[in-house]
């Protein structure tokens, strides 16, 4: 469509946009543009909107940086609806059974914080990187929360309830918990059972769909900040903070029942990714595509 009309530009992106529902991006680079990138939802145009190097090839890092993007908030948001519906679901339902919830204000506060403002640091500034560019395109009428994350973020979600569902029912017993201090001891190994489970599951997130969630995590300076340094707060805040927090220290046994419990969703998540999630686009097509007609028997 180089050297085509205007008007005829116009004509191919209003009806990509109207009849087909796609989602257009168009590059251009004088005046005979201008209609096509007026209609258009991504009008690139070279050397005056984004691309400024005047250099096609810059594209590429537009698309790779806008999928990533997308990507990354989406990752956020998956980890931020297990941590949501675990912490709702625990709390409502030991407040209604036993008149008490495990996780007070202050804990909660923490929790918040680690879900909003070092989640969102931690995986939302994951860089781009070549995969990206081999994943179809989003459609117009994709939902946002897709498939694959309701399956992340519901399995992620049933393993974290059982676990400290049990451990707030049944754990004094099987723990052999006992004392006077023994319900502040039980509540406290359940927050620290929780966070573990959501620094564990932040990792998760890092892939929503492949199993290797490792791949360039080395690399990743402020990912592993982040985790360090909820790592630490979180030892402090059970050690030291007890009267503020509501915690009381816990013995090394338990911390390791709790860094236990939390990486185990790492296996968990291994084997969420292994079920098959339809995706609702065209069999044998990878983009929701037919293939075009090669010969009159495909007519």
């Amino acid at each position: 469509m180089a050297r085509s009309l205007p008007l005829d530009k116009h004509l191919l992106v209003t009806n990509l946009r109207g009849m087909f529902q796609e989602v257009v991006a168009v590059t251009g680079d004088g005046t005979n543009d201008a209609p096509a990138l007026h209609e258009a939802d991504i009008g690139l145009a070279m050397g005056i909107v984004i691309v400024l190097d005047d250099n096609f090839t810059t594209i590429i890092n537009v698309a790779r940086w806008g999928r990533a993007v997308y990507i990354n908030i989406q990752k956020f948001v998956q980890f931020q609806l297990t941590v949501n519906i675990v912490a709702l679901v625990i709390n409502f339902v030991s407040a209604c059974i036993t008149g008490s919830a495990p996780l007070t204000a202050v804990q909660l506060l923490w929790v918040n914080m680690i879900m909003d403002t070092l989640g969102a640091l931690a995986l939302a500034t994951e860089p781009p990187n070549d995969e990206m560019m081999k994943r179809p395109p989003t459609g117009r009428g994709e939902s946002f929360i897709t498939k694959v994350m309701w399956r992340n973020i519901i399995g992620q979600s049933i393993y974290q309830l059982v676990v400290l569902g049990v451990l707030m029912f049944a754990g004094e017993n099987l723990l052999n918990i006992k004392g006077p201090d023994s319900k502040t001891v039980l509540n406290t190994l359940i927050f620290n059972s929780f966070v573990f489970c959501q620094v564990f599951n932040e990792v998760n997130s890092r892939e929503m769909e492949k199993i290797n969630i490792f791949r360039g995590l080395i690399g990743n300076w402020v990912f592993l900040g982040v985790i360090s340094v909820t790592v630490v707060f979180q030892v402090v805040i059970i050690e030291f903070l007890g009267t503020f927090a509501s915690t009381v220290p816990l013995s090394w046994q338990f911390w390791l029942v709790s860094v236990g419990l939390g990486s185990i969703s790492l296996i968990i998540g291994a084997i969420l990714k292994c079920i098959p999630v339809k995706s609702g686009e065209i069999s044998g097509s990878p983009n929701g595509y037919k293939p075009l007609a090669n010969g009159p028997d495909d007519i």
